[in-house]
């Protein structure tokens, strides 16, 4: 089963996809392409009310007075 999440992340796109056993992390561009994100993981047992949180200590450096979150949307 594939499953697909959306995420602002600091007030970026990310795609977080499902995948057999595996999550993995795309960045989604403006014109509506994705690029992977190779260097972010994700523990394959995280769950996916999880995902924000982990995406949020991993990246905190992104953040800004603005944006200072990720949220699932």
């Amino acid at each position: 089963m594939q499953k697909n999440l959306k995420f602002n992340a600091f007030g970026r796109i990310m795609l977080v996809e499902r995948v057999q056993e595996r999550w993995i992390v795309f960045w989604a561009g403006n014109e509506g392409k994705k690029r992977l994100a190779e260097d972010i993981i994700l523990p394959s047992d995280l769950h996916e009310d999880e995902i924000a949180k982990f995406l949020t200590d991993i990246l905190h450096e992104e953040a800004t007075p603005e944006r200072d979150e990720v949220v699932r949307i």
